[in-house]
């Protein structure tokens, strides 16, 4: 029990110093977003400017003053920091554009731009190719734009994703150099370790009751260190690789959320909670990286076992001179794997042949579902029953198998689930990917926004008609309209807009007066 209460106790404090840590980091970077967003772009630009020169300057004389380490020797802390570095001449490049833009536009040199349009490019290039005739014959694609990416410029991905997959970049980067630093320093007492076992065989003569155990522990060791070595560069490829599927994903499913096609979603997730939906945009960027960054340490982890598995039953046996009974094991794998799954090619060839009945039309592609020969199909099933149990405790191996390697392989994969189906709602990173693509699908549908747009300004139109034609009401050719009945028409028209104000008019004695007003503070109530 006094266990338990320190483990929680220790658990308690460690998530409030990363809370403490988070908020401190958050502090300290948001000048930067503050200075990006702001609507005094001359001010900002130069405070950001300043602010991000200061960062950069003192990045520069801590890698100046201590430029190498005690893992990768010289010029480590570059390695660590260059990304920083790049960071902050980006952000130093882009708020000296924007001094240089701000200061022209004070200075009267170029005309101020206007604000960003409610209705982007993008969007209404979108609209517009849904309401062209689609081409009679599409053109020819070629093989890169066939199986990896084709280019869309109806489409455009929100800074957010962009700003993600950067910051999965530059941390996994920063995770593989520190993983292996960390291997470094194992290999270096690994080392020592094996020092002292190779005196200790030198002390007996390499004949001790324990060297065989020792030099296979040796072995061990050596190529856990080189399958370790050789498979980071694989498992780095596949978190790459992930990271540009899962923009190719969002794109794909962005637009078929457009399209009012759900069908790819599991059910649960075809109507979620608005404040849960809000909540896992919030809660998206975070959990990618971490996503990525844990799928990278699994999956180098199930392929180094992997490498082992292949170091021990193929390289290991021929170094060892073992060829020959190797390839004899192997052989007999082989031929067990073939025969079984022969077995099952011919299963489905004989329920095929003779317990179907014959096509009812020559143009279809296969027979009906109809048993023929019944009573020998019902002796198949029994003389086989017995051989099937076996079969399926071979097929619940490989099932259980299989299961692990996809889910283990597809872990960093935020943008489909693991979980079987039924049990999606469990897989809370899958959540967050779902509710993200809803508050994005709801607030950039392109219909929708160029239906606002068109709303919008249509609204803008007619009350610039109305200024114009108040406005020429003195300067009018036609009928002569006198003053007192233009105001009382004015008059009417605020009233109207603002029917509290009758509250505060001189009431009348006449029955219309009354009459007008009564139907005014109808309209207030209403």
């Amino acid at each position: 029990m006094t266990l338990l209460t320190s483990w929680a106790t220790t658990l308690e404090s460690l998530s409030f110093v990363l809370l403490v840590g988070g908020i401190e980091v958050g502090l300290s970077h948001f000048p930067f977003f503050a200075c990006l967003s702001s609507e005094f772009r001359l001010l900002s630009s130069i405070l950001g400017f300043s602010y991000s020169l200061i960062w950069f300057v003192v990045t520069v004389l801590h890698i100046t003053q201590c430029p190498h380490g005690p893992f990768l020797g010289r010029f480590e802390t570059v390695i660590f920091y260059w990304p920083s570095l790049l960071c902050l001449s980006f952000l130093l490049g882009r708020f000296l554009h924007m001094a240089v833009k701000s200061l022209r536009v004070h200075l009267g040199w170029v005309p101020q731009t206007e604000e960003k349009p409610f209705l982007e490019f993008h969007q209404a290039e979108h609209v517009k190719q849904l309401l062209r005739k689609p081409p009679l014959q599409e053109e020819k694609k070629s093989w890169f734009q066939t199986r990896i990416y084709e280019w869309d410029p109806c489409f455009q991905f929100p800074s957010r994703m962009i700003g993600t997959v950067v910051l999965a970049f530059i941390c996994l980067y920063l995770f593989i150099v520190t993983e292996f630093c960390v291997f470094v320093y194992l290999r270096e007492k690994l080392d020592v370790f094996e020092g002292t076992l190779e005196n200790y065989i030198a002390s007996v003569n390499q004949t001790g009751t324990l060297t065989p155990v020792i030099l296979q522990v040796k072995e061990l060791m050596n190529v856990s260190k080189g399958v370790w070595l050789v498979t980071i560069l694989p498992a780095s490829v596949t978190c790459v690789s992930y990271l540009f599927h899962i923009l190719a994903c969002y794109r794909k499913h962005m637009k078929r959320l457009w399209a009012g096609n759900r069908l790819f979603l599991p059910l649960k997730f075809h109507s979620p909670s608005s404040s849960g939906s809000v909540v896992a945009i919030a809660r998206y960027s975070g959990w990618q990286i971490a996503y990525i960054l844990w799928g990278y340490f699994i999956i180098h982890v199930m392929q180094s076992l992997l490498g082992m598995v292949i170091m021990y039953s193929l390289v290991l046996p021929i170094i060892h001179n073992q060829g020959l009974e190797m390839l004899h094991g192997l052989g007999i794998g082989i031929l067990t794997v073939s025969i079984v799954l022969g077995l099952m090619v011919v299963q489905v060839w004989i329920a095929s042949s003779f317990f179907l009945q014959p096509k009812m039309s020559a143009t279809d592609k296969q027979k009906p579902l109809a048993l023929n020969n019944r009573k020998a199909f019902h002796n198949f099933s029994y003389f086989l029953f017995f051989y099937n149990v076996l079969l399926g405790l071979g097929a619940c191996l490989s099932r259980l198998l299989i299961s692990c390697i996809l889910g283990t392989w597809l872990i960093a994969r935020i943008d489909r689930t693991i979980m079987q189906r039924g049990y999606e709602g469990a897989d809370m990173g899958f959540g967050a990917w779902v509710g993200m693509l809803y508050v994005d699908h709801y607030h950039t549908n392109p219909v929708l926004v160029s239906f606002c747009h068109i709303l919008i300004a249509g609204h803008r139109e007619r009350r610039l008609q109305q200024v114009i034609k108040y406005g020429d009401l003195n300067q009018s050719a036609g009928a002569r309209v006198s003053p007192r009945a233009r105001t009382r028409w004015l008059l009417l028209q605020t009233l109207i807009n603002n029917p509290r104000l009758v509250m505060l008019r001189k009431s009348k004695p006449d029955h219309g007066s009354r009459e007008f007003i009564q139907i005014l503070l109808t309209c207030s109530e209403s």
